[in-house]
Formats: structure tokens, C-alpha cells, sequence
């Protein structure tokens, strides 16, 4: 399947951190997302910088600019009047990160834009591998091209990251025969034609090198995705329909089920591996009924095995409520589907049985007999 790519249009300034610890600020133009089956596998940002500041990028090696890792400048020199272009890629093991609040391009912009305008984190102090301003390091994003528009045409160069692109270190599409050829077309892109016999053994030790670097990669301990990752990929895959709650590892969906229509919460607790599901009942409990509704819920969560009902006393909500704890562990949809479907299951069951003690039709004791007998 070909890949699918998201673009929005970003015209904000992006306050980013380097390793010296001084702040570079870019005005971005776009961020555009990559999808692959539906999961999105890379994510970019396109902006222009002043001479003087690609001056310094050039000079820091920042966006991991390295002089070994450019082809030669094609077409000229740049213009010191004229803006360059930039286009990076974020590093493979920060896209999670960023998954864990966005799901489509609009809110991953968004989501870094906000970000950047917060305060910094101690900059004396590195910062942890999970601390989501992390994707605000320049040493997170990769540089693809670097370009300049003149009158005479197109002025720039590519980097080895455009050729094995990050999203090619995917361990279900990548083979060593594709980086190998990617890999020697860098070099030939290098030493500017055909490779001479000299350059072509450094070359396919260097291939050789890197492709094992990069099996290495993909073969042995690729990371797990993140849990809100992983509930995404189940809602999307099993056809419900949702949205995400802004600046939450939270879905929104609505269930019909054959006794009624209700709100569907699914959070992640990315932090302590926790994943829980909720199915909220349409009606809530007035004050006058609540005690009513405490020995109903009662009688129906003896002897439940997966899940429980709860009632809040304060505003008389009344949901369902199934959960599970992956610490030491990995979330998938084996484990997503049976909390889930028994979520719904249960509340579509007993919802009769709620309606009827709520409208006072019947007791907690006869709601309940009906259902179990029924």
C-alpha cells in the first residue's frame, strides 16, 4: 500500500533547544504526518532559516548536520540574501512520544506549538527520555534536504537520512538489499558518478557496516509502542468511531447497543502502564435515588469477574468500569478486546434494570432478579 501524507500548514515559531543550551527559534511552514496502513510512521517539519542562522546550524551541526553525512552542494553556492529551506525528520523513538498526544498533523502542530511556548525545562539538567519537550531538541530531528530558490534554479544538498529515511527503519518493511542500495546511492551521490574501484570497496565495507547497524536495529529490541499508540490502533483497526480529548491520552466514543446509547471513555496512564475503559450511563441518578442505585450497583458487582459498575454519590454518574495494568508487560489488542466488548456488554445488560430502579418501577432486589433470570 502506498503511504498516505498528512500536511498542515504551520506558521509559527518553534523556540527549540540545542545541545549548548541556547535557544534557536524557526518559524515553521508545514508539518506533514507519513501513513503506512493507517499507522503513521514518520513525522516532518519544513521551515526557512536566515543565512545567518543556517550560519550556525551549519557551524553546531544541528538537526544532525554533519559534514559526513551531506552530498555535495549541486547547482551553485547560496545567496547570503536569501532564506534556506530546511525539511527534518523526527528520530523513530521520539515519534511515540508525540503519538501520545497527537493523532493527525493539525494536532501534532499544535501540540508542539503549545509546547514551545512553554518555559523550558532546567536546562542544567538532561532531561528524561519520556519528558515530551524532548521533542523541542534539535538533535531529535534529522535534516533532509537543504535548499535555497534562486532565479538560476534550485541550490542544495541532501543528507544520508533522505536516502535510508527514518521511516525505512520500520522492522516489517525494511531488508538489508533495500539499505544497501540506498546506502551505496548516497555514496555515488558523494563522489559524484559512478564509484571507482578504490571508493567501491570502502563503499561495500561501509554498506556492509551500516546494514548490519540497521538490522541490528529492526531485528533485535525494536520499542514498544506506547500504550495510547496501541488503543489508537486498536479503535481505528476495529472500525469505532472517535475523537480524541484534547490535551488527554483519551478516546470519546458513543456505543448503541440494543437497550439503549451511551458515551464510551478509553484513557491511557501512560506512566504507570495502565490502560481503563468506561461506558457511561446516559442518565444519571437524582439525589433521591442514589442510595437506590448503591444497592442495585452492589448486588450486580457480586460475583462480576471482569470489571465492576461505580456510582459517584457527589453527581449521581453512573458507569462501568473495566481496566489493566501492563507494568513489566506489553498492551495489545488481545487484551484491549475482551475489556472492551465485556465494558458494553455489561452496561447494555443491566442499563434496563437501571432505568427501572431510576423511574422508581422497581426495587434494587426485583431489578436485579429480573436480569439474572432473564
Amino acid at each position: 500500500m502506498a503511504n498516505q501524507i498528512e500536511n498542515f500548514p504551520l506558521d509559527k515559531e518553534l523556540r527549540l533547544k540545542n545541545s549548548s543550551h541556547f535557544p534557536l527559534t524557526i518559524r515553521t511552514t508545514s508539518l506533514s504526518l507519513t501513513k503506512q496502513d493507517n499507522e503513521i510512521i514518520e513525522c516532518r517539519l519544513s521551515f526557512p532559516v536566515t543565512p545567518e542562522l543556517y550560519q550556525r546550524i551549519d557551524t553546531d551541526a544541528l538537526f544532525n548536520l554533519k559534514p559526513e553525512v551531506r552530498t555535495p552542494l549541486t547547482n551553485g553556492q547560496f545567496k547570503p540574501e536569501l532564506d534556506i529551506h530546511i525539511e527534518a525528520s523526527l528520530k523513530p523513538d521520539r515519534l511515540p512520544l508525540l503519538l501520545q498526544q497527537a493523532t493527525n498533523a493539525e494536532e501534532a502542530a499544535f501540540y508542539l506549538s503549545n509546547l514551545s511556548q512553554q518555559q523550558a525545562p532546567d536546562s542544567d539538567r538532561p532531561l528524561e527520555t519520556d519528558h515530551p519537550y524532548t521533542l523541542l531538541e534539535t538533535e531529535n530531528w534529522l535534516a533532509l534536504s537543504v535548499k535555497q530558490q534562486q532565479n538560476s534554479g534550485e541550490i542544495g544538498y541532501r543528507t544520508f537520512w533522505s536516502y535510508v529515511n527514518p521511516q525505512t527503519l520500520n522492522p516489517d518493511s525494511v531488508s538489508s538489499e533495500e539499505l544497501s542500495e540506498n546506502i551505496t546511492r548516497f555514496f555515488t551521490d558523494v563522489v559524484g558518478g559512478s564509484l571507482d574501484s578504490a571508493m567501491q570497496e570502502f563503499t561495500n565495507e561501509t554498506v556492509g557496516t551500516l546494514s548490519n547497524f540497521f538490522q541490528d536495529i529492526t531485528s533485535k529490541s525494536s520499542p514498544n509502542p506506547s500504550l495510547f499508540q496501541t488503543v489508537l490502533n486498536f479503535f481505528t483497526e476495529d472500525d469505532w468511531p472517535f475523537t480524541k480529548l484534547q490535551g488527554d491520552l483519551a478516546l470519546r466514543s458513543v456505543f448503541q447497543g440494543k437497550n439503549g446509547r451511551w458515551d464510551c471513555y478509553a484513557k491511557v496512564r501512560e506512566a504507570q502502564q495502565q490502560f481503563v475503559f468506561y461506558s457511561i450511563c446516559s442518565v444519571n441518578a437524582p439525589e433521591d435515588k442514589r442510595q437506590a442505585i448503591a444497592e442495585f450497583i452492589a448486588r450486580a458487582n457480586y460475583g462480576t469477574i471482569i470489571g465492576n459498575f461505580e456510582l459517584d454519590f457527589s453527581d449521581g454518574e453512573i458507569r462501568f468500569k473495566t481496566s489493566i495494568d501492563v507494568e513489566g508487560d506489553a498492551l495489545s489488542s488481545a487484551l484491549i478486546q475482551p475489556l472492551v466488548y465485556t465494558n458494553v456488554m455489561m452496561m447494555d445488560e443491566y442499563l434496563p434494570g437501571i432505568l427501572a430502579v431510576l423511574s422508581g418501577e422497581l426495587s434494587a432486589v426485583e431489578a436485579i432478579a429480573k436480569i439474572e433470570s432473564e
